[in-house]
């Protein structure tokens, strides 16, 4: 009974998250992303060797690319996550410069399946809402989880969101795992060891 409680919590704070993100003007979405992209750049530390992973943004998500693409001109490692199958960790493909990207499903665009895959020094994230400890609301279906359980070390977690998805509190499981940090139009917000 306690598991359908904590299911159904989960499941209305979802519902909130997605009406406040759906809310927003594209031209508010637009603005949003260029100051996600200009507070990365400014105060979040990584080096030339780190291998940074985004995602390629479906339906209202805060959109990474002004990042990526940023990333990708300065010769930086690029990842985008590809899902292959339902209970799957996501396939973390290099996107190098010039190389096409196809439909992956879910409205996202990806690498190809010859694509090189390497291991994320740092998972840039989409999120449904997140609240004032860290905790990530995602769409339920555990991709992220279960790849941060398989990978062979913990990557910087950087949620990517606009300010209105924050949320008072959501409640967390065993399995997730809470962000370091994360990144709104706002600013940024540290959790923990994140600098």
């Amino acid at each position: 009974m306690a598991d359908q409680a904590f299911e159904e919590a989960k499941a209305a704070l979802r519902g909130e998250a997605h009406a406040a993100r759906a809310a927003l003007s594209s031209e508010d979405r637009t603005d949003a992303a260029k100051a996600v992209a200009g507070h990365f750049f400014e105060s979040v530390a990584f080096g030339p060797d780190d291998v940074i992973a985004g995602y390629w943004r479906i339906r209202d998500e805060l959109d990474c690319q002004p990042i990526l693409v940023r990333l990708m001109d300065s010769g930086q490692k690029v990842l985008l996550p590809v899902v292959q199958g339902d209970n799957e960790p996501l396939d973390m493909r290099v996107w190098e410069a010039d190389a096409p990207l196809y439909e992956a499903g879910f409205g996202t665009l990806a690498p190809s399946d010859l694509a090189p895959r390497a291991v994320p020094d740092m998972v840039l994230m989409p999120l449904l809402g997140f609240d004032n400890e860290g905790t990530r609301l995602g769409y339920g279906g555990g991709y992220y989880d279960r790849t941060l359980a398989v990978l062979p070390k913990k990557p910087l977690l950087v949620g990517l969101a606009f300010a209105a998805q924050e949320l008072a509190h959501i409640p967390r499981d065993a399995h997730d795992v809470p962000l370091d940090m994360v990144i709104t139009e706002a600013g940024i917000r540290s959790f923990g060891t994140a600098a």
